[in-house]
């Protein structure tokens, strides 16, 4: 599994997940507040494991390379 979503994407897909997770217990039940913490857990997770599925289909690559060390 390769690493295909660069530092800046993976903060802001954490930052954007917890908030879509959050924001639907904070608020009045609505008809989408599943949808909008499936959202978030799938936000939270590519963060955290660095990889994004639709990133592959897709052919994007936001970044995230290691660099040899000299």
């Amino acid at each position: 599994m390769s690493c295909n979503v660069g530092k800046v994407d993976r903060i802001i897909r954490a930052v954007l997940g917890v908030i879509l997770i959050v924001a639907p217990f904070l608020s009045a039940g609505t008809s989408i507040s599943g949808l909008l913490v499936l959202i978030g857990i799938i936000l939270v997770v590519t963060s955290a494991i660095g990889m994004c599925p639709l990133y592959k289909v897709l052919k994007l690559d936001t970044g995230c390379k290691t660099q040899a060390s000299a």
